[in-house]
């Protein structure tokens, strides 16, 4: 792409999203919960970085919005006491995060009694929203991801899978819920299901068992750090390109490659957004996000991204900072993004699945699947 056409690419967002001349007296205070330390790093650091470049845009002509960020360390305290200091310190009149679902269930209760609205980029698990009214969510949730993916594989010629999942976080539990009922949907035969815990490092006992069942693919709902301990070790097993590995959202991340290297390889995941999409609002994402990071982004950052675009709009609608109106104006979001046009629904869900592309891991980086 020519720089000036990602140059008015990039006006032509920020434009899009700007805020009112009224508006622009006081920056509105915004908070971002991300895990920005331990396993799970990657994720918020990922969202982060999405967030913050859309800021950059959105304050292009003077601060409108002013982000606070707290660290909540990938658990449900810390993303609590997060909250709870942005809100009442901070004073923030919206937040973006947290980062796992499981973080969400502990912190969406305080925020929503506090009448904050609240965005979670890359909380797929069921039943978010399901918090309160002031909860809403940019990530499509995994009952509209991977059923694309089970059917990806009925298309390859998969007709048994065995299942394995993280039993201690609820992202991993929903995600397991949702491979079943897609599993079976799909017309595949379950032939066992297998678990273990999120900080686990052998996998040995449940991996040995499948191997002998010989299933035509494996589906895996956990984070990337156990995700690629199961792909490392069923290499070490035996378990070669025949079978299919299936990941959920949780491994959808480049981390991914970066620790299990070449037995990533073939594994297919499902995502509503891919770094080669051609139209030209990816495109300048894509190139804006490189200029500034030195680095490819990836699902989360994309998502994040959209959504500081999202709110920036809904203040907009607002005229100020009062949380009430800025949730009012989150209902009335008609957005298009890198992400593609974007709604909420009646439960503050997006309200369209369409655009999920199935990739798959090859040399440590994704591509479409064939």
């Amino acid at each position: 792409m020519r720089r000036r056409d990602v140059t008015r690419a990039l006006a032509a967002l920020t434009v899009a999203a700007a805020l009112p001349a009224r508006a622009q007296d006081a920056p509105v205070r915004v908070g971002l919960v991300a895990i920005l330390s331990g396993p799970n790093a990657a994720y918020g650091t990922a969202i982060r970085a999405g967030v913050e470049l859309a800021l950059d845009q959105v304050n292009t002509k003077g601060k409108r919005i002013a982000l606070t960020v707290a660290d909540s360390g990938g658990t449900k305290d810390g993303a609590i006491n997060a909250a709870r200091i942005l809100i009442g310190r901070d004073k923030v009149a919206a937040i973006i995060g947290p980062t796992l679902s499981n973080e969400m269930f502990a912190m969406g209760p305080v925020t929503n009694g506090r009448g904050i609205p609240t965005i979670g980029t890359s909380t797929t698990a069921n039943g978010i929203t399901d918090i309160g009214p002031f909860i809403f969510r940019t990530a499509l949730p995994e009952a509209d991801v991977i059923p694309v993916t089970m059917k990806k594989a009925v298309s390859r010629g998969v007709k048994t899978i065995a299942l394995m999942y993280a039993n201690d976080d609820a992202f991993s539990k929903s995600g397991f819920e949702v491979m079943q009922s897609a599993a079976t949907a799909a017309g595949l035969k379950i032939l066992t299901t297998e678990s273990f815990g999120s900080k686990d490092t052998d996998f040995s006992a449940q991996l040995t068992k499948i191997k002998a069942l010989k299933p035509d693919a494996v589906g895996i709902s956990a984070l990337v750090e156990p995700v690629s301990g199961v792909l490392l070790q069923a290499r070490q097993l035996g378990f070669g390109t025949e079978t299919l590995f299936i990941g959920g959202n949780g491994s959808n991340s480049p981390k991914l490659g970066q620790i299990a290297g070449a037995a990533a390889d073939g594994l297919i995941v499902g995502s509503p957004w891919f770094i080669g999409k051609p139209d030209p609002a990816n495109q300048a994402f894509v190139a804006a996000f490189r200029a500034k990071y030195n680095r490819d982004p990836d699902q989360f950052a994309a998502q994040a991204y959209d959504t500081l675009f999202i709110l920036a709009a809904a203040i907009a609608h607002a005229g100020n900072a009062d949380p009430e109106r800025i949730r009012n104006g989150l209902l009335r979001t008609d957005y298009t993004g890198v992400m593609g046009p974007f709604r909420f629904d009646a439960k503050r869900n997006p309200a369209s699945a369409e655009g999920v592309v199935v990739l798959e891991m090859h040399g440590g980086t994704f591509r479409i699947a064939p």
